[in-house]
C-alpha cells in the first residue's frame, strides 16, 4: 500500500517553486498603486480649481491685456516684463499705490495674526477649566467662526453706520466717548474697523485649534507643577506655550496666509473702493484688474504676491523647522 504524503500548511514552497511570487508582487503592485489612485480625485480637482487658472493668470501678466482684447485675450500683445517693471516701479503713481497697499497689508495681517491668537489662546486655557456652563459658552464662542462671511460681515457694516449703527450708538449716544458720530466705513477709521472684524470673525479658529492642542497636554504636568508652587503664569510659561508650539506654528502660518489674502472682508464692508486706509493688497489687485479693465498688470500684482507669499511662508518654515530641532536637542 502506498501513502502519499500531502505537503505540510504553512510550510514555504521550495526554493525552486515559482507560484505564490507573481501574487505577492501584485499584492505589493497594489498596495503602493492604493495612495495614489485615493489621490487621484483630489489632485485632478486641485488642478483645475487652482493650477489651470493659475498657469493662465501668469500668462496674462506677460501680455497687454486691456478692455480692448476681453473678447479675444489671446490676441493681446506681448509685454514681456513691462507689466512688472509698472508694478514695481514705486517712483510711479501704480508702483506707489502698490506699495502702499502692501504696507497696509502687512499692518493689518500683523495686528489682525497677533489678537487672534492672544483672544483664542486665552479664552482656550480659560475654557479648560471646569465650571457651570463651559459647553454653552464655547458653543457661542464658534458662532462667529460658524456664520457665513457675507453675512457676518454685511451685518457689521450696518452696525458701522454713522447715523444709526449700533457701534455709534454706543460710544456716542450712551457712552458718550466721542464729541460727534464717527465714520467708520471711510476715512482714517476704517482701518480700526476692518481691523475688529477680521478679528471677530477669526479669533474663534485660534480658539478651536488651540483648544485641541490642549486636550493632548497631560494633567499630571499641571499638578506636579501645582504641588512644586508654580503659579498660573509659571505654568503657562513653562509647560503651556511649550506644549502648543507645533500647534502654534501651524495655527500662525495659516492665520497668516488666510488674512494677507482676505478678500471677502474688505470688498463687502467697503464695496469696489476701499477707502485708502483699508487698502489691503487683495481689494487692491481687484481695482486694478476689474475696475481699471488692466488685467496684465493686475495678474503681475498677483504673480508678485504669490512669489512673496512662498518666500514669507518658505523661511518661516524653515526657521520653526530649526527651533523645532534646537528644542529637540
Amino acid at each position: 500500500m502506498t501513502v502519499t504524503a500531502e505537503p505540510a500548511v504553512g510550510k514555504e514552497a521550495p526554493p525552486g517553486a515559482t507560484g505564490p511570487a507573481p501574487r505577492r508582487r501584485t499584492g505589493r503592485v497594489r498596495r503602493i498603486a492604493l495612495p495614489y489612485l485615493l489621490l487621484l480625485p483630489a489632485l485632478l480637482l486641485e488642478l483645475l480649481v487652482h493650477l489651470v487658472p493659475m498657469v493662465i493668470g501668469i500668462v496674462m501678466s506677460f501680455k497687454e491685456l486691456t478692455q480692448f482684447y476681453i473678447r479675444d485675450w489671446g490676441a493681446a500683445p506681448w509685454a514681456a516684463f513691462d507689466n512688472y517693471s509698472l508694478s514695481v516701479d514705486f517712483d510711479a503713481p501704480i508702483g506707489k499705490a502698490l506699495l502702499h497697499s502692501f504696507f497696509v497689508t502687512c499692518a493689518f495681517t500683523v495686528l489682525s495674526v497677533g489678537l487672534c491668537w492672544l483672544l483664542g489662546t486665552t479664552a482656550a486655557v480659560y475654557m479648560q477649566e471646569n465650571f457651570r456652563g463651559r459647553g454653552f459658552l464655547r458653543a457661542v464662542f464658534l458662532v462667529p467662526y460658524a456664520l457665513p462671511v457675507y453675512a457676518a460681515v454685511i451685518t457689521w457694516a450696518f452696525m458701522f453706520q454713522r447715523d444709526n449703527g449700533l457701534v455709534n450708538h454706543v460710544l456716542h449716544d450712551q457712552l458718550g466717548l466721542t464729541d460727534s458720530p464717527s465714520f467708520w466705513l471711510i476715512g482714517d477709521n476704517s482701518f480700526v474697523a476692518l481691523l475688529v472684524v477680521s478679528v471677530w470673525k477669526g479669533w474663534p479658529f485660534a480658539f478651536l485649534i488651540v483648544m485641541a492642542g490642549l486636550q493632548n497636554i497631560p494633567k499630571e504636568l499641571y499638578e506636579a507643577a501645582s504641588i512644586d508652587g508654580a503659579g498660573m503664569l509659571q505654568q503657562l510659561r513653562r509647560i503651556t506655550l511649550p506644549s502648543l508650539r507645533p500647534v502654534n506654528q501651524v495655527l500662525v502660518l495659516v492665520l497668516f496666509l488666510w488674512t494677507f489674502n482676505d478678500f471677502n472682508t474688505p470688498y463687502v464692508l467697503f464695496g469696489k473702493a476701499a477707502p485708502e486706509a483699508a487698502d489691503l493688497i487683495s481689494i487692491h489687485i481687484y481695482q486694478s484688474s476689474f475696475v481699471t479693465w488692466n488685467f496684465g498688470t493686475g495678474s503681475a500684482m498677483s504673480v508678485l504676491l504669490l512669489l512673496f507669499l512662498l518666500v514669507v511662508t518658505g523661511v518661516y518654515l524653515v526657521l520653526t523647522s530649526r527651533g523645532r530641532r534646537a528644542a529637540d536637542v
